[in-house]
């Protein structure tokens, strides 16, 4: 697949993804902004309110009224993060041209729609409609004290919450509760016009359509875009480690201990560190996987991520809450044994092919793709999956092995019962 990525007016970018293997496009509309403890409530809060209304479609019943007439289109309002950047905006998924009836083009009119939501949202007196703050500021509220019902993403969250305490890195895409408590209509307006004028759009389509064709579209459509002074993306910070591991231990009311293990990384080469960490926890054949759960049963699920912009690496695992030594311990012995090339040899080109298929499948599917290139887009990496799939099928395994020893011990979170604590 042949990607191009082009400017197209100040700060506004096009990622064009060709494909006329789906019976649908694809069409994001991102804004890039760094992430700050103070507004990130607020910015999480703004594609939805945006998504209520534009002047020609006021109202939820007027929207829908406009895309079913577009052959049920769908435009749903994201918000993510991308090394230490918020991504926020919305993702239109459409039928392609190739595939409408009668030959009916509907790009233009979604990419019209879009730049609406987003240029021309409906107002009174000079801010965000009342009601539909209210209610999206609610739900808002309710999506950040939902997390702490799924325990493993909350643990994971506080991993990184305590670990990156003080860097953007450890703040949440949708900010805290407390934050979004002190949310006003005339702030959040403040900060749409604000974030529409000075942050980057990274715009990406994926269909049959031709880049001229899109140009022109995503052109017409962001024509009023206000554009001044447009801010840099962060690029992310590596993460120090401290002097001394830090330990955390959090007590709730769980039935079942969550052991989070935070690691720094210290070398720069991120293909070694991306093949080690799948070969100590990232895929169902990586050692914590078919040796702390498997084999010795210590944990419910244990897995590993690698974070490669900031250069962590972090462990989630449920535990009882009694198993927490010989899971902590078991787990820094499968870590050793990657460290020290304690390796079979199907378990390296395991890891190899695990990684090589996620890049090969990628291309099977357009949500996967624009995700993949708005973060490297954010983080200002331009490596394809091509590219990177190439990197894996050629590192060796001392690379891997000298990348893993410079993998220390950084944070150790423990989310237990309260029974436990007594």
């Amino acid at each position: 697949m042949e990607v191009t990525r082009k400017r197209l007016t100040d700060g506004v970018y096009l990622t064009y993804l060709p494909a006329c293997k789906f019976k649908t496009s694809l069409l994001s509309a991102q804004f890039v902004t760094p992430i700050r403890q103070d507004s990130a409530s607020a910015l999480a809060l703004l594609p939805a309110v945006l998504r209520r209304g534009t002047v020609s479609c006021p109202d939820l019943a007027s929207m829908s009224a406009c895309l079913d007439q577009l052959y049920g289109a769908r435009i749903d309002c994201t918000v993510r993060k991308k090394g230490e950047n918020q991504c926020l905006g919305f993702v239109a998924s459409l039928i392609d041209d190739s595939f409408a009836p009668a030959g009916e083009k509907l790009l233009e009119p979604v990419a019209e729609l879009l730049g609406e939501l987003i240029c021309d949202p409906v107002t009174q007196r000079g801010r965000f409609v009342n009601a539909y703050f209210d209610s999206e500021k609610t739900n808002l509220i309710d999506a950040i004290r939902s997390i702490i019902n799924d325990k493993r993403d909350y643990a994971d969250g506080r991993l990184l919450q305590e670990m990156c305490a003080g860097e953007p890195y450890g703040i949440s895409r949708l900010g805290d509760e407390e934050s979004a408590e002190k949310i006003q209509p005339k702030k959040l307006y403040t900060l749409y016009t604000d974030l529409i004028a000075t942050s980057r759009l990274e715009l990406f389509y994926s269909g049959s359509a031709s880049q001229e064709r899109v140009e022109n579209a995503l052109r017409a459509a962001f024509s009023t875009l206000p554009r001044e002074n447009i801010r840099d993306v962060a690029l992310t910070r590596r993460h120090k480690a401290p002097a001394q591991v830090r330990h955390v231990t959090e007590v709730k009311d769980v039935t079942q201990g969550k052991l989070g293990m935070g690691f720094t990384c210290g070398s720069d080469d991120t293909t070694a560190l991306l093949m080690g960490n799948t070969l100590f926890g990232g895929s169902s054949n990586s050692k914590l996987f078919l040796n702390v759960r498997e084999k010795l049963s210590l944990c419910y699920f244990a897995s590993s991520l690698f974070h490669r912009q900031k250069g962590l690496i972090t462990v989630s695992s449920g535990i009882e809450f009694h198993n927490f030594q010989r899971a902590y311990d078991e787990i820094m012995a499968q870590l050793k044994a990657v460290q020290n090339g304690e390796l079979e040899d199907w378990e390296l080109e395991g890891a190899r092919s695990t990684l090589l298929n996620a890049y090969a499948s990628m291309e099977d599917s357009q949500g996967r793709l624009e995700n993949f290139y708005l973060g490297q887009a954010a983080t200002g990496q331009t490596e394809t999956p091509e590219v990177l799939a190439e990197k894996v099928r050629t590192i060796t395994a001392d690379r891997i092995f000298d990348a893993m020893k410079t993998v220390s011990l950084d944070t150790v979170y423990f989310l237990r019962g309260k029974e436990t604590a007594e």
